[in-house]
């Protein structure tokens, strides 16, 4: 976006100080400037919310748990790691966001990705405030034991800091059903107590239907939407997909549903392009292999006889579509640059936070049509509220009427991107996401007063 110089100063100040309070922080860094680049120049049309100092106050967590988490491994050794909760706004509901057991993640890293998740929620319009946390574990190599034992000690502790109507975790990286499960059986006993207070349960105890497939699903119908405004379709568009995980797996899925053709998948050893497509029975291949198997995703290349890039990321190979559904900043300037040469005309991030500041100027310099993780990948948190929604009033709906309710979820979405972002037959998507989800947390924080 073109900043005039008042407010480029303005971005400037805000900046640094933001970097004085946060030293070392680079992820929360990047994601407050994405952020930050767009709401200024709002601000400067709305000065009421820059006179209660709403920006700044929400760039604030409410508050930041860390925690010491110690449990025994199979040889009866005593195991050390570091617990996080970033609890970071809860203007217009209880906090809600994931969980993830990495042993890269940081302090940062668990701020950015409560930052993002605050205006995430709040475009979904369902009832959810913002927050993240996890620990340095690595479930990994580990027994189903050690996981189990770890998951307890780590609920023990957070236990005291979440609830129904004040906390409610889900999964994230390194942490699905299995994990959600030991941790639900642990709280449940620590507190004699069967609520919905966390998301991602097994359909036995209180799940819900179609929360595995939501975040990927939530990209595509995003993808089709955008496509569906500008006069297009996803039909017969060669997609290009980053990562092999969960939102891979159904961003593909969905993809290939609706008529796309799916070309590539990726590892973080590299990537395989099948020229052919992924159709439906080569990607129950991929989720056998990913999902039970735990292999590499070199042995798809080998299994199809297709070519095989290790150590490469999918971004230079030809496509209409592109869905970066790996980690964050997988997608940098020469990719985008890449992506653009070669026909890109849409990309929708799966993953959170997957394009560098550079490569998403470069997008959008472009005028090709790019959704921020914050919008496209809003599905999973979506559906992990309609699951809060089900346990509270005892009931489950269907998978069809989940789907729909999806549907209905990610259009609403992209109508209030397009609200705010429209700029003649152009849609700034990241400048649209960003007001519409500022706005809801905002006046909900202006209507509170001071606190």
């Amino acid at each position: 976006m073109e900043l005039s110089s008042s407010q480029q100063e303005s971005l400037n100040r805000f900046m640094s100080g933001l970097q004085r309070r946060n030293p070392g922080e680079h992820e929360f860094h990047q994601a407050v400037l994405e952020f930050a680049e767009t709401i200024i120049p709002f601000l400067d049309e709305n000065p009421g919310y820059q006179e209660a100092r709403i920006l700044e106050r929400m760039t604030e967590p409410d508050r930041v748990l860390t925690f010491r988490v110690c449990w025994e491994d199979d040889k009866g050794a005593v195991r050390v790691h570091r617990g996080y909760r970033v609890q970071f706004n809860n203007a217009i509901g209880p906090y809600k966001g994931g969980l993830r057991f990495h042993p890269s993640v940081t302090l940062s890293i668990f701020k950015f990705l409560g930052f993002e998740q605050v205006f995430k929620n709040s475009l979904t319009t369902l009832p959810m405030g913002g927050a993240k946390g996890g620990a340095t574990f690595n479930p990994k190599n580990k027994s189903e034991r050690e996981i189990m034992r770890f998951c307890q000690a780590f609920i023990t502790e957070l236990h005291r800091h979440i609830g129904p109507y004040t906390d409610i975790p889900a999964g994230d990286i390194g942490v699905g059903g299995r994990e959600i499960s030991y941790m639900f059986g642990h709280y449940k006993r620590l507190t004699n107590q069967f609520t919905g207070t966390l998301t991602g349960k097994g359909l036995a105890f209180g799940g819900s239907l179609i929360r595995t497939e939501a975040t990927g699903y939530g990209a595509a119908y995003l993808m089709e939407n955008m496509l569906t405004r500008a006069g297009g379709s996803v039909w017969k568009k060669d997609c290009v997909i980053s990562g092999s995980g969960n939102v891979a797996q159904y961003a593909a899925e969905k993809m290939i549903q609706l008529g796309a053709k799916v070309v590539t998948m990726s590892d973080s050893d590299g990537f395989i392009h099948d020229k052919d497509g992924i159709d439906e029975e080569k990607l129950a291949w991929v989720m056998d292999l990913k999902n039970n198997r735990r292999g590499r995703i070199s042995e798809y290349a080998e299994k199809f006889e297709c070519d095989y890039f290790p150590g490469e990321r999918p971004w230079k190979v030809p496509c209409q579509l592109a869905f970066p559904c790996a980690t964050q900043n997988e997608l940098d300037e020469d990719d985008a640059k890449a992506l653009i040469e070669n026909g890109c005309m849409a990309v929708a991030e799966g993953a959170n936070m997957p394009t560098t500041a550079e490569a998403v100027h470069i997008f959008e310099n472009a005028k090709i049509l790019y959704v921020p993780s914050k919008a496209a990948n809003a599905g999973g948190v979506a559906v992990s509220g309609l699951e809060m929604t089900q346990n509270s009033m005892r009931l489950s709906w269907t998978r069809e009427e989940l789907d729909t309710r999806l549907r209905d979820i990610m259009s609403n979405i992209h109508r209030q991107c397009v609200t705010h972002g429209e700029d003649g037959d152009y849609v700034n998507y990241r400048k649209g996401a960003n007001i519409a989800g500022f706005m809801k947390v905002a006046d909900a924080m202006l209507a509170y007063g001071v606190v």
